[in-house]
């Protein structure tokens, strides 16, 4: 548990660092996705459609319709039905599904009477083949949750009643028996078989579209995170030492100097650091030049230091960090000099950066410690975004992260990044 620094008689320290409410660790984000059971299939082609032109596609349907045209006419040649049916039978039931993909419904009841009378007239036991063809692309095609699956049903059953209506019961002992039965299981397989391939497809879309969401809004708050520590850190020191020069410049024009200086420093900083960050942002061929990382530390001390705290840097084994882990250890060090800068001054820093290995793997200690009073400056608005970014990037990691008062007085903020060694 951690506390905010209190002013004596200030109110009770129920808040956290120099944030109001602090989210604990285990708490990071609230996945607000969708379940993957949606009530909307998405009926985008397959990769082998997608592959294909619209022309390309309607050749490959007209070829399609073709060739069940042509293989039921094979089979009808041996039957004994009537020459008109051996004939246009086999037609109505291959040719429209050369359209199947524009009217999938429509195109199913089309084929499916004729496939009642080429069972009813024995032309062919096989006619199932084209309206179980039709009712795949049904299925592919229909919405979850709606209507389509009973209305498949009724049609598989209006259709085994008018056959039984039309040439009778057929005995077990008939082909036509056979035939019936097995096309009510390949309308039913082709159904499943549509459907499953629909979830599937779904499914895949709706989690490639809940990756893209979450890289848009990890992207969202990485670029706010790096936004806050380039930001806070020269902003607030710019504030402070604006509000010394405001202060001396009649009196001690020498100090309201050395504060003008520091402002340009740091303006100059900060302009320096925002192009970088604009740099990764529009994916400069030439590069958004060096990350911030170990080496920044004694710039990060040296700036404190010019804002009235003296700071001791103590880095020990650090260096070949992974460029991820030295650019947080820079963020949460740079953030922790800010608060103490703020809230401590003038008064003495304590930064200590160890890298160290062991059974559990390599990881890298943060600790930094002020001996100041507390008496930190009245709450800004967005205060406290601080501590939650140190703690967003230690957790990034898997990391541990405290802050809160130290053992006497000041401010300590400790954290611990593992991470794998470079090979």
């Amino acid at each position: 548990m951690t506390a905010r620094r209190l002013r004596p008689g200030g109110p009770r320290p129920d808040t956290v660092g120099d944030v109001d409410t602090a989210p604990s660790p285990t708490v990071t984000r609230v996945d607000t996705a969708p379940s993957p059971t949606v009530t909307r299939v998405d009926t985008a082609p397959s990769p082998f459609a997608r592959r294909l032109s619209r022309g390309q596609l309607i050749v490959f349907d007209c070829l399609a319709g073709a060739a069940v045209s042509l293989f039921l006419l094979t089979i009808a040649a041996r039957s004994a039905a009537p020459e008109w049916a051996r004939l246009a039978l086999p037609l109505a039931l291959g040719l429209p599904l050369a359209v199947r993909r524009l009217w999938p419904r429509t195109v199913f009841c089309v084929v499916l009477v004729p496939a009642v009378a080429a069972m009813a007239l024995q032309v062919t036991a096989a006619a199932y083949v084209a309206p179980a063809y039709a009712l795949y692309t049904v299925a592919l095609t229909s919405r979850r949750g709606g209507r389509t699956p009973s209305q498949g049903v009724t049609g598989l059953a209006v259709a085994v009643v008018a056959g039984v209506a039309v040439a009778g019961t057929p005995a077990p002992s008939t082909g036509l028996f056979g035939g019936v039965m097995f096309g009510v299981a390949a309308l039913v397989g082709a159904w499943t078989v549509g459907r499953a391939v629909g979830e599937r497809r779904a499914y895949a879309a709706w989690t490639a579209e809940r990756l893209a969401r979450d890289a848009v809004v990890g992207e969202r708050l990485r670029i706010a995170r790096e936004l806050h520590d380039v930001v806070a850190h020269s902003m607030g020191l710019i504030a402070i030492k604006a509000g010394v020069a405001n202060h001396v410049v009649r009196t001690r024009p020498e100090e309201a100097h050395d504060a003008l200086r520091v402002i340009e420093t740091e303006s100059r900083s900060a302009l320096v650091e925002m192009r970088r960050l604009l740099g990764v942002l529009r994916a400069d061929p030439a590069g958004p030049g060096p990350v911030p990382g170990i080496a920044g530390l004694p710039g990060l001390a040296e700036r404190a230091g010019s804002a009235g705290v003296t700071v001791e840097l103590d880095v020990r084994g650090a260096d070949g960090l992974p460029e991820g882990v030295g650019l947080s250890v820079y963020r949460i060090v740079q953030e922790a000099l800010t608060n103490v800068v703020k809230h401590a001054a003038p008064g003495h820093c304590r930064v200590a950066v160890e890298a160290v290995g062991g059974r559990g793997g390599r990881r890298v200690r943060i600790e930094v410690t002020d001996d100041g009073p507390g008496y930190g400056t009245p709450p800004s608005e967005g205060e406290g975004h601080g501590l939650i970014g140190m703690r967003e990037r230690v957790m990034l990691y898997g990391g541990a992260f405290e802050a809160g008062p130290g053992p006497g007085r000041g401010f300590r903020v400790a954290a611990c990044l593992p991470y794998e060694e470079k090979s």
